[in-house]
């Protein structure tokens, strides 16, 4: 793509012409009010609508930029675990979407891990993407969940959690679950040590992650709007055939009915972070980074 497709604007496709070649991705349509909003300017939105203020779904390179000072940071690894445990085949071999899924993201799995730096404070961020496979938690994601801890045990740091996932990775059965107890060790280790563990809930995070790590913050912070439980709400709609209230399980709700401590827009999540930061720690969050 040149220099003219990226600043400036094209015009919208004709209706008249069939032959007009401006590509299609410059252009993106927000999902609650249609508005159209070019690629540049939405990137430095951080993909939040202009018109209706929805906070779009964003990955984690977009989150490390987002919250780290300058978009500097580095990229924790995360131990590999067997590719696939069950060789678990339905319509699709898991295998084969682990690949699409890989290609896609350009990631391993759903949770990548970076240690930099929050307002002058080193922190530990761990972004789970529902880009990849829905978020879903597996043995990767699991795994790199404690990564995370153990990185934030070893610089002394706090752990933010961005979670966002539909649920637990079926084509992993058991060994998928057990990752709930397992992060739940992290989370507590990490309390004996009295680092703080901050969860920011996105659109969605549901599932085995609202029912481990996700609920288990010392303050638990959600984007507008997101939509955060543990069954969905039509699978509870259908299950107790009542109508349920309007708004149930959004960020609102939650915060409302005590479920959550607050709800943060997007462009303000990094001041917000590095406040609790220092509310948590007493301002004794480290302020230098390992050498590389």
């Amino acid at each position: 793509m040149n220099w003219i497709k990226n600043f400036v604007r094209p015009r919208f496709p004709s209706v008249f012409n069939d032959r007009d070649e401006t590509p299609d991705n410059l252009w993106e349509n927000c999902k609650k009010c249609g508005e159209m909003i070019f690629h540049r300017d939405l990137v430095a939105l951080q993909k939040v609508c202009p018109g209706c203020d929805h906070h779009m779904r964003i990955g984690a390179p977009e989150r490390f930029e987002a919250l780290f000072d300058d978009g500097k940071f580095n990229r924790i690894t995360v131990p590999d675990v067997p590719h696939d445990p069950l060789k678990f085949k339905d319509q699709k071999k898991y295998a084969e979407r682990l690949k699409d899924a890989r290609l896609k993201t350009g990631e391993k799995d759903a949770v990548q891990i970076g240690l930099g730096k929050i307002k002058d404070k080193t922190s530990v961020v761990a972004v789970q993407d529902f880009h990849f496979m829905g978020g879903s938690l597996g043995m990767a994601a699991g795994e790199a969940v404690v990564t995370a801890g153990q990185t934030a045990l070893e610089h002394n740091a706090p752990l933010i959690m961005v979670a966002a996932a539909g649920g637990a990775r079926m084509q992993e059965g058991i060994l998928s679950l057990m990752q709930m107890p397992r992060t739940t060790v992290i989370v507590q280790q990490l309390r004996e040590r009295g680092l703080p563990y901050i969860v920011i809930l996105t659109d969605p995070t549901t599932g085995g992650v609202t029912a481990s790590y996700g609920m288990l913050g010392d303050i638990h912070i959600a984007e507008p709007n997101a939509l955060i439980g543990f069954a969905g709400p039509r699978v509870i709609q259908d299950t107790i055939k009542e109508r349920l209230p309007d708004g149930f399980q959004r960020a609102e709700y939650l915060l409302e009915h005590g479920m959550i401590d607050m709800v943060v827009h997007r462009h303000k999540m990094r001041d917000t972070l590095a406040n609790v930061i220092d509310l948590l720690m007493g301002g004794k969050a480290p302020d230098a980074l390992p050498a590389e």
